[in-house]
């Protein structure tokens, strides 16, 4: 009984030796990718193979050793930019968040010193892999899907004809979709919070920048609900939004609703747009499925959930930026602000306002001077005794009897008393 027992154990032992030395050799011995084929002995050629073989086996040191001594005893080799590439793959495969900020640099460098190789569009793109792999889920830090969107369009900008921009837009797709999500979760937090106006601000800005979001259609609804508890004043608003559901989103679910909606408010239904039908049939065909462990190891894991990403569209090319809400008064006449700031400077001899125009400290500030007619100071809201919408509900009050007045000490009273109330009395 013993026997067999121990015959079982040393059967799992060698079973899962054999497992752990299949899998370490799958991922030690991976084949580099940008080998040199040229087949040559020459000294610098014959320190490239031997580096590019431990890499392979995963002496990245080793190999970074190697590569530094063949940079600097052959400066001027022909191997010298496949050497610098080299040093930054080797920080990727080793991995680890010391590894991945050491390769970015190094990718950064080779991109640097020479844009215009062939290999500068995959340095890029591998530096948009580094962050896109260390993205976390929507609600926790934004920090790498922000800098993951910034360099898959910085790639899509600066090599818009390599061979990896298709890769790159569909990378940029799927982290849009994360950052669109997390985007959503604020947004319906404030809805269900009863802050409307935060509500509707952020799911506007959402869809209005991200309409490849796959939850476009929910922010959608959500924002022309928040609208419509916002007051009369907002109900364009509120239209505008179940209008986009029926005409961008017409296969969602929510486009029945937003019909019923719109019939409600007697407002127009507008025609779906055909492109917007035949993208999102593309998408639902095209949608991929999660299977039975991803969905069973999705709790535990940091990674976020891409598979509802758009597969087809144009990413958005710009950062989200916010916006005001609709519920702050804007003054009459004023179209908005500008945060741009242009600088510029006037030729040698010009003159500028400084010297044509008054000086401002002379006069009296326009803010100090009243108005001439109470339209100009009235803020543009459509009923002035309207109340504007805010972020904090009152509290309900509670209905019951009022409070007495507590009663005064009779002795208290007395020496409270002024001797003018007591002549009046005698």
């Amino acid at each position: 009984m013993i026997f067999s027992r121990n015959r079982s154990a040393q059967w799992i032992a060698a079973v899962l030796v054999c497992l752990f030395a299949v899998f370490g050799a799958g991922c030690r011995g991976k084949k580099y990718e940008n080998p040199i084929t040229k087949d040559t002995e020459q000294p610098d050629k014959v320190l490239f193979d031997k580096a590019v073989k431990d890499i392979e086996r995963g002496r990245y040191e080793v190999a970074r050793l190697t590569l530094n001594t063949l940079m600097n005893t052959y400066d001027t080799s022909e191997f010298l930019a496949k050497s610098k590439l080299a040093i930054a793959d080797s920080w990727m495969r080793e991995g680890g968040t010391h590894a991945f900020a050491q390769a970015e640099a190094e990718y950064k460098d080779f991109i640097l010193f020479y844009p215009t190789l062939e290999e500068s569009a995959e340095a890029q793109m591998k530096v948009c892999d580094i962050h896109y792999k260390q993205m976390e889920k929507p609600d926790r830090d934004p920090t790498h899907v922000m800098r993951a969107e910034e360099e898959c369009r910085t790639l899509l900008t600066n090599f818009p004809n390599s061979r990896y921009a298709p890769e790159a837009a569909q990378r940029l797709r799927d982290i849009q979709e994360v950052s669109s999500e997390g985007e959503f979760r604020v947004g319906a937090f404030y809805h269900h919070k009863g802050s409307f106006p935060a509500a509707a601000n952020r799911l506007q800005t959402v869809t209005d920048h991200y309409p490849l979001y796959s939850g476009s259609d929910q922010a959608l609804w959500l924002s022309g609900d928040s609208y419509s508890h916002m007051g009369p004043r907002f109900k364009q608003k509120s239209i505008a939004s179940y209008q986009k559901i029926v005409r961008d989103y017409p296969l969602s679910p929510m486009a029945d609703q937003a019909k019923d909606k719109l019939k409600e408010m007697e407002a127009e239904i507008p025609e779906p747009d055909p492109v917007a039908y035949a993208r999102m049939k593309y998408e639902l065909e095209n949608q991929a499925k999660k299977g039975m462990m991803s969905k069973a190891w999705a709790p535990f894991s940091k990674d976020p959930d891409v598979t509802m990403a758009a597969k087809s569209g144009q990413p958005a090319m710009t950062n989200l930026r916010p916006s005001i809400p609709a519920s702050v008064p804007v003054p009459a006449g004023a179209v908005g602000g500008n945060t741009d700031i242009t600088i510029s400077t006037n030729p040698t001899g010009g003159t500028s306002q400084l010297d044509t125009q008054p000086d401002a400290r002379a006069t009296q500030p326009a803010a100090a001077q009243t108005p001439t007619t109470p339209q100009a100071a009235a803020p543009a809201a459509a009923n002035p005794n309207e109340m504007i919408p805010t972020n904090h509900q009152m509290p309900a009050q509670k209905k019951g009897k009022a409070k007495k007045a507590p009663k005064q000490d009779k002795k208290k009273a007395a020496a409270t008393t002024t001797p003018a109330a007591t002549e009046e009395k005698k």
